[in-house]
């Protein structure tokens, strides 16, 4: 394997490989701008785990090969339209005050990754393009057989800490199946007393709807009450009426 500081001397090297952006993925997520093709300064310092300063250094020094691999900067209505379309979407956007702002392809990322020494996220990201140019050298015709660049990256990142953690994880389902297995009587009685209690909300649902209709039907009484009663009190006054006609006859 050619030794780790090659990727960061030898700009043929770097052109060899700088197609092989997926193997970002493989070291540390990449968090894209919602148009899905490019990052800002700030978000690569934050992707390398180092300050902005480090970054903008670095592309000062190599600008000609970062422009070559799509990095650019926009300005004026460039910048404006940009910002309309695709910065007012994202919930860290830079102010809309900025004058500049400064784009990285997957292309451009890669290519900060094959030159920013102080960065551990690097040299993980330049390891795993060593291993693979040595993986494609020994393909057919050297004895070895060639592997695929998915097999490889895998079984790299299995190697790493992201194998052990894919290990704690598969402890913690394990973990996670026996205490399933140990609540699944307890459940089982939860389950038939939901049942049972949903037997009796619904008799005394019926319950209800019987005590409703009764009472509608108590409603319709008064209201028959309260008729007869209005037409006992008019007979009586007229009653009254005529009793004291007389009277005065």
């Amino acid at each position: 394997m050619p030794p780790e500081t090659a990727l960061l001397e030898s700009r043929s090297l770097r052109d060899s490989v700088i197609a092989r952006t997926d193997v970002l993925d493989k070291v540390k997520v990449l968090t894209l701008l919602p148009d899905g093709l490019h990052i800002t300064t700030r978000m690569v310092a934050e992707y390398f785990e180092v300050g902005e300063e480090a970054v903008k250094s670095l592309t000062k020094r190599h600008r000609k090969e970062f422009h070559s691999n799509g990095m650019h900067t926009l300005r004026g209505a460039d910048l404006r339209s940009f910002h309309r379309s695709t910065m007012d979407l994202w919930e860290s956007s830079y102010p809309q005050a900025i004058t500049q702002l400064t784009l990285y392809p997957r292309r451009a990322i890669l290519n900060v990754a094959m030159l920013l020494r102080d960065s551990d996220i690097a040299r993980r990201v330049r390891t795993y393009l060593l291993d693979i140019e040595e993986s494609t050298r020994n393909g057919p015709g050297t004895g070895t057989e060639q592997l695929p660049l998915e097999q490889v990256l895998t079984e790299r990142m299995l190697a790493g800490p992201i194998g052990n953690r894919l290990e704690a994880v598969e402890a913690c389902l394990a973990d996670v199946g026996s205490t399933l297995r140990e609540l699944a009587p307890w459940m089982a009685r939860v389950s038939a007393r939901l049942d049972g209690m949903d037997r009796r909300l619904d008799a005394h649902g019926r319950v209800i709807c019987a005590m409703s209709e009764r009472l509608c039907d108590l409603g319709d009484d008064m209201t028959e009450v309260r008729k007869d009663v209005a037409t006992l009190k008019a007979e009586a006054a007229q009653r009254r009426a005529r009793r004291a006609q007389r009277r005065r006859a």
